[in-house]
């Protein structure tokens, strides 16, 4: 390969490393409203889900965005090594049988690089420079990172998703109860208590969902577990609580539910695919449609009134 050509891999492979690298940082340590290449992918393969008929295909659009978001990773990684060994192949390299042409280098410089990567280290090629002595191992290193990071990854995802859905299990429950009573008229207000506690894990929910967007992307199948379809009864606690002036600490809890309702929904308007509804009330059953959660699947959840209702002003 000619000197210019090196130069031109080089930096080419170069740019694909630190494209990978800022991605892997983007995602897992920095703002979670900074755009990276990892939410496009999960964006792109939740939008995919939602065009293949019925909601099944949703219950398997995040683990396979995190596949893909994996995957994108080690392709970046092995295509950036590959382009910096390529025009090192086969002087810079001890090679059992030297290949011709710039296909075979290429090809030959590609399986080192992913076999350095994936720190399998065949030992049929090896690097002979000094340059290349030092950076195979560095190669090395960040796959051992890149594996380590996605396998911390997808251990901190299940600690969230059970965390929400047995929020979203407990506010079932408190719904059914409420339809089992007998005495006429509107609903008790709750114990102060049980509202305390529903803000509380509301806000760690919230917090989580921030902290790890791609946990947006998983769907619950089962509408007793889902959040996104039982955050309307969830608003009418709220909102009945805070009618009772006969009852101080269930009217003041009522207020903080409503309070964390509203940054629960100001969160996810415009960080995921909801759009700003005007209300509250409004922007839950985008929330829910987007999950197609509700009255039989798509469409309007079940505690939708139509109304734009709610504590959160437009």
């Amino acid at each position: 390969m000619d000197p210019a050509g090196a130069v031109l891999s080089t930096a080419a492979g170069a740019t694909l490393i630190a494209l990978a690298l800022f991605d892997v940082f983007a995602t897992l340590f920095s703002h979670p409203r900074r755009r990276s290449l990892s939410r496009a992918v999960v964006a792109a393969t939740w939008s995919a889900c939602h065009h293949l008929p019925g909601s099944r295909p949703l219950a398997f659009a995040g683990p396979i965005a995190f596949l893909v978001v994996v995957a994108s990773w080690v392709a970046l990684l092995g295509s950036g090594w590959s382009l910096v060994f390529w025009p090192w192949m086969p002087d810079g390299f001890l090679h059992p049988a030297p290949p011709e042409g710039l296909g075979a280098r290429l090809l030959d410089a590609a399986y080192f690089s992913l076999v350095t990567l994936t720190t399998l280290g065949y030992g049929d090629i090896s690097p002979a420079h000094g340059v290349l002595r030092l950076a195979a191992p560095l190669e090395a290193l960040l796959g051992l990172g890149l594996l380590t990071a996605s396998v911390s990854w997808l251990l901190s995802i299940f600690p969230v998703l059970s965390r929400r859905r047995a929020l979203a299990y407990e506010i079932h429950l408190l719904q059914e109860v409420e339809a089992d009573t007998t005495d006429p008229g509107p609903p008790a207000p709750l114990p102060a208590g049980v509202y305390a506690d529903l803000t509380s894990r509301l806000v760690a929910s919230e917090r989580d969902l921030v902290t790890f967007p791609i946990t947006y992307y998983f769907h619950d199948d089962d509408t007793r577990f889902a959040l996104p379809a039982a955050m309307g009864h969830l608003l009418d606690l709220g909102e009945r609580a805070r009618r009772q002036s006969a009852s101080p600490d269930a009217h003041f809890h009522g207020g903080l539910l409503l309070r964390a309702i509203d940054d629960f929904a100001a969160s996810i308007v415009g960080r995921f695919r909801v759009p700003d509804g005007g209300s509250t009330r409004e922007v839950l059953c985008a929330y829910a449609n987007d999950h197609a959660v509700g009255a039989g699947g798509p469409g309007r959840p079940a505690w939708d009134t139509g109304v734009g209702t709610g504590s959160r002003e437009a």
